[in-house]
């Protein structure tokens, strides 16, 4: 059946949709709220509606175990232009056929709506007892993504694999899918490999029995026994030793382990997540990471996109981050220098920089409002000693200007390659910095950590600027 009925209270959405299917051959009608919509299935048979959330009157998701009741054979695609975790979660989880987010590529819908007609889904409820908040913030398509999956996967029990960068979140994203999960009421134990002595790995996540090695005077539970019926997050999974790697494939395909020291194996009901920010395809390749456990970890991947890719969710994490602070260091508001540079600015830390930066200019504005110049410079903000992509981009490229110079063949004793190299770095970085500070000479000494009168003369040298320039 080739009708379709859209409930939207906005005109144009209504018009561009009945036109996009229209000339697909469908017959579209539409409503603007849930009462019109009772009234109108009385004499028109839908194979598809398109449900809007926000409605007058009653909203689109509390009216939709409504329509899987009354009407179970017709699929429901909810949009929205307001699209977060719980609504994703609360839409796919009352059987909704598809969750979109405005706005939305026309074409693609109406392929969503030809599958949907094509078909019908008649599977159990899953009712939402009270509204949820989510600790992930995003409105951007990149995190509605992100929203999707969860939902989808949180139902299951099967493994997933959280892949991104460092400080993008992977770890909140893990204990969110537990949360909608049927587990959420069981253990959610997160463990990173690499934290813990290498002799002790496969008794941390195994167990062990009495005298199974010197010191062992007592059997102790591992952590796939203490997550039994709930979840085990492994975290930078990457860092797993080879060797634990096997046991982990096992665990995974027989859901069976065996603690350390003991001759019997135990059943383990845990749901299996594991996250990384290593490329485990290339590790693969390098020999340090099992290619049939990253095939059995892969059953469903979800990719949390760094913060540069995402900066219009930023002013969304940015008042997220102030809600959470002291009251008592609450700030007068936000000025526009600081919603510009925090929008600017790559991040290479992601959500967690992000965070620490707000943190920081919190207390430094002492209840005032959050500016630029509270804000660390972005040489500060990075983790001492963590090498970021950034860093090995700068890196590779000095690697290759070295090379490109030595080439030339005309390097003689006096050709003073070191000082040509720091005189361009130097011109580079001290221009970008007086920029971040907008061009305040004092703070931007102090991120370069020079006294004023070093940074004149260096800028004196290098752009042949007055010492007496402000």
């Amino acid at each position: 059946m080739n009708n379709v009925l859209v409930i939207d209270d906005e005109p144009a959405i209504c018009w561009s949709i009945r036109e996009a299917l229209t000339d697909r051959g469908f017959n579209v009608d539409s409503v603007g709220s849930i009462e019109q919509a009772w009234s109108r299935l009385e004499t028109f048979e839908p194979g598809a509606i398109v449900l809007d959330v926000r409605l007058p009157g009653q909203d689109g998701l509390s009216a939709l175990p409504d329509f899987r009741q009354r009407l179970p054979d017709v699929p429901v695609i909810v949009i929205t232009a307001f699209g977060d975790l719980p609504t994703a979660v609360a839409a796919l989880g009352q059987q909704a056929f598809e969750y979109v987010t405005k706005p939305f590529n026309l074409a693609k819908f109406t392929e969503t709506v030809e599958r949907a007609v094509s078909q019908s889904r008649v599977t159990p409820e899953r009712t939402q007892t009270e509204p949820i908040t989510s600790a992930l913030i995003g409105r951007g398509q990149a995190m509605q993504q992100v929203f999707r999956d969860i939902a989808l996967v949180a139902e299951t029990d099967f493994p997933v694999l959280i892949l991104g960068e460092t400080g993008v979140g992977k770890d909140v994203v893990a204990r969110e899918i537990h949360r909608y999960s049927r587990r959420a009421r069981e253990s959610f134990i997160p463990v990173c490999p690499a934290a813990l002595s290498p002799a002790l790995v496969e008794s941390e996540l195994f167990g062990h029995v009495r005298g199974a090695y010197t010191g062992a005077v007592e059997g102790r539970a591992g952590l796939f026994e203490l997550a039994d019926r709930g979840t085990l997050f492994l975290d930078e999974i990457a860092e797993t030793p080879l060797e634990i790697q096997v046991k982990l494939l096992r665990v995974l395909e027989s859901r069976q382990f065996r603690p350390v020291g003991s001759g019997l194996e135990k059943p383990t009901g845990a749901r299996f997540i594991a996250a990384t920010n290593r490329d485990l395809t290339k590790l693969v390749r390098e020999g340090t990471f099992r290619e049939d456990l990253l095939h059995r970890l892969k059953t469903f991947t979800i990719v949390v996109p760094p913060l540069r890719e995402r900066r219009e969710d930023i002013p969304l994490l940015v008042e997220h981050f102030l809600s959470l602070g002291p009251k008592e260091l609450a700030p007068a508001g936000l000025d526009p220098s600081f919603l510009d540079e925090v929008q600017r600015r790559d991040w290479p830390g992601n959500v967690r920089e992000l965070r620490h930066a707000t943190e920081r200019a919190v207390v430094l504005a002492r209840g005032g409002l959050l500016r630029r110049e509270h804000l660390p410079s972005p040489l500060e903000s990075s983790v001492p000693g963590a090498p970021t992509d950034v860093d090995q981009e700068l890196l590779q490229a000095t690697i290759r200007w070295a090379r490109a110079q030595m080439a030339d063949g005309n390097l003689g004793d006096d050709s003073r390659l070191l000082a040509r190299f720091l005189q361009l770095a130097e011109k580079g970085l001290l221009g970008e910095v007086l920029s971040a500070a907008s061009q305040n000479r004092t703070l931007a000494a102090r991120w370069l950590g020079l006294d004023r009168t070093t940074l004149r003369t260096k800028l004196k040298q290098l752009f042949g600027e007055s010492v007496d320039t402000p």
